[in-house]
């Protein structure tokens, strides 16, 4: 079925794994790539502030209900759930591992995937733009500090809490904003090239996994992850994702939300941002560390997608099949009523 293929992002992802594990940057190649992939990292965050409206954004803001369950499932449940799979350790595996899962249960929402599925459902889109948005921006401040509050980071390899956040709204904010405060000259050139903001994104987050990567392979990362790990990595992704969106369908309900708000927060309660957490990571993590912590982000990552894809389908099939049985009724309706003639 076409809802199983995978994405594209995730085989250049698994390219770029693969190049770094037989041809790793090494010497001064290290330092080039990271200043390269900073300077990506800083045009990526430039651009979606360029590329985000305010009109979008007030039409979706007054829905504060909305808005406050999807933060609460991103920061407060997932990372809730993320403390729980970490205390269980159910298997023996590198405590780097479990790191990476903890991580990623603290990361904002995606933004490009949430508002498509959400969309593609048929929910409320001008929410998610907000809620999304909210997200994204938001988990610049909060990721990091939930990161100092529940994460034990190598003081060798880190820098302190403050030193993090500071490079953090540098590398991230900073060009964020410059960029939201730059729509006014470049904002219909932005429209115009969307899909180049998509390539913008896609090379950074490749640039940051080919940098880490590069530093886990020198530092035995295949060493410690096997065929057994993968797998592991795997099963809890799908387990997270159906559990988080379970847990998200019962208190739309619970709450009294209608149709299209259920859909909105399904799909914005239960994404995780690799484009976010990918630069974030290469900040908040010894270099040597980055790329076994993001690995289960990228497995989650596709396994998000999968999923959440053949729920949105369902969705959308409900929505035109009551829609046609509608239809169907106001048709027989108007015909009863008809006069005889």
């Amino acid at each position: 079925m076409g809802i199983f293929r995978i994405d594209p992002l995730m085989l250049k992802l698994i390219i770029t794994v693969l190049l770094a594990s037989f041809i790793p940057a090494r010497g001064d190649f290290v330092v080039f790539f990271h200043w390269l992939t900073t300077a990506a990292i800083a045009l990526l965050f430039f651009m979606h502030g360029a590329k985000l409206s305010r009109e979008k954004i007030i039409a979706g803001s007054s829905h504060w209900r909305l808005h406050l369950w999807v933060m609460c499932s991103t920061f407060v449940i997932f990372p809730a759930i993320g403390m729980l799979l970490v205390w269980w350790h159910p298997i023996d595996i590198g405590a780097d591992i479990y790191t990476g899962f903890m991580y990623l249960c603290i990361l904002p929402a995606t933004v490009q995937s949430a508002i498509a599925l959400t969309s593609l459902a048929g929910g409320n889109v001008a929410a998610a733009i907000c809620s999304a948005s909210a997200s994204s921006l938001l988990g610049v401040f909060i990721s990091p500090l939930l990161v100092s509050l529940l994460m034990h980071v190598d003081s060798n390899g880190a820098s302190s809490n403050l030193e993090q956040i500071g490079s953090i709204m540098l590398q991230l904010l900073l060009p964020f904003v410059l960029g939201h405060l730059s729509r006014r000259w470049i904002g219909t050139w932005v429209e115009k090239h969307r899909g180049l903001i998509g390539k913008t994104d896609q090379a950074s987050i490749l640039l940051v996994v080919y940098s880490a990567f590069s530093e886990a392979v020198v530092n035995g990362i295949w060493h410690r992850v096997g065929g057994g790990t993968l797998l592991f990595i795997v099963v809890v992704s799908i387990a997270l994702v159906l559990l988080v969106l379970l847990i998200n369908v019962l208190a739309a309900r619970l709450f009294g939300f209608n149709r299209a708000d259920e859909i909105t927060i399904l799909f914005c309660g239960s994404k995780k941002s690799l484009a976010n957490g990918v630069p974030m990571a290469n900040i908040l993590f010894p270099a040597s560390a980055v790329g076994i912590i993001v690995l289960p982000l990228m497995i989650f990552h596709q396994v998000q997608l999968m999923i959440c894809s053949v729920i949105a389908q369902r969705y959308k099939k409900k929505g035109e099949a009551a829609a046609t049985a509608l239809n169907s009724t106001v048709h027989k309706d108007k015909t009863a009523v008809q006069p005889q003639k």
